[in-house]
C-alpha cells in the first residue's frame, strides 16, 4: 500500500523515522524502476535540534524545503557531489525531516549497478545517503518533489521490524552539534543491508 501524505503530517518525527524501516521506497525515472526496503535513517528535529539544517530558525534558499508541508522530498548536495535524500514530515513551518541513510535494493539492481557503476550486488551497496540517492537515480533535481507520486514514493509491504532488531543510536557526522550530536536519533536494522 501506498503511503499518503498524511502518514507524514505528523509531529512525531522519531517515530516516523523507526517506522520508515522496513518501507519499500521507489523511483521511476525516464520510466525506470528502482527500489529497496530502507533499513537505516536519522530524524531531524527543527529549530531545536543543533544538527539539523534548520538550527535555530535558519531559512535559507538550501534548506528551504524543509519548511513545507510534509510529504516531500529534501534533496540537498553534500561536498558538492552527494545527492541525499530526507523526508519532510510535520506540518507547514515545522522544519521536521528524516534523512534516508540506507536501503536493501530490491527492484531495479542491474539498473542500480548501471548508476554506480558496480558489477555486482554488495550488502553495503546501498548503506549511505549519497549511495541511496545514486542508486535510485535522484539529484537535488528532485528537491520538493512529492512523496505520494510517481517519480517517488513509498510503500508498506507489511514488513514488521521487531524491537530487537532495531538499533538506536547517535546520528553521523555531526559532532558540530555538541550534545545534540549523542541524541539517539539514527535507527537502523541490518536484515540483510
Amino acid at each position: 500500500m501506498k503511503l499518503t501524505k498524511d502518514y507524514f503530517l505528523t509531529d512525531d518525527v522519531l517515530g516516523i523515522a523507526r517506522d520508515l524501516l522496513g518501507k519499500y521506497l521507489f523511483t521511476k525515472v525516464d520510466g525506470q524502476l528502482t527500489g529497496g526496503v530502507i533499513c537505516e535513517v536519522e530524524a531531524y528535529m527543527g529549530t531545536g535540534d543543533r544538527a539539523s539544517h534548520a538550527y535555530g530558525g535558519r531559512h535559507t534558499r538550501r534548506n528551504e524545503m524543509m519548511y513545507h508541508e510534509g510529504g516531500v522530498a529534501y534533496v540537498y548536495l553534500c561536498y558538492g557531489m552527494h545527492h541525499l535524500l530526507n523526508f519532510v514530515t510535520n506540518v507547514d513551518g515545522v522544519p521536521d525531516a528524516v534523512l534516508i541513510r540506507g536501503i536493501m535494493p530490491t527492484h531495479g539492481e542491474e539498473l542500480m549497478l548501471q548508476r554506480t557503476g558496480k558489477r555486482k550486488i554488495t550488502p553495503d551497496i546501498g548503506i549511505g545517503p549519497g549511495k541511496v540517492s545514486k542508486l535510485l537515480g535522484l539529484t537535488v533535481a528532485d528537491n520538493g518533489l512529492s512523496l505520494c507520486s510517481d517519480t517517488l514514493w513509498i510503500e508498506d509491504r507489511g514488513l514488521i521490524i521487531p524491537e530487537n532488531k532495531v538499533e538506536s543510536t547517535p546520528r553521523i557526522g555531526v559532532d558540530y552539534a555538541g550534545e545534540d550530536a549523542l541524541l539517539p536519533y539514527r535507527f537502523v536494522t541490518r536484515f540483510g543491508c
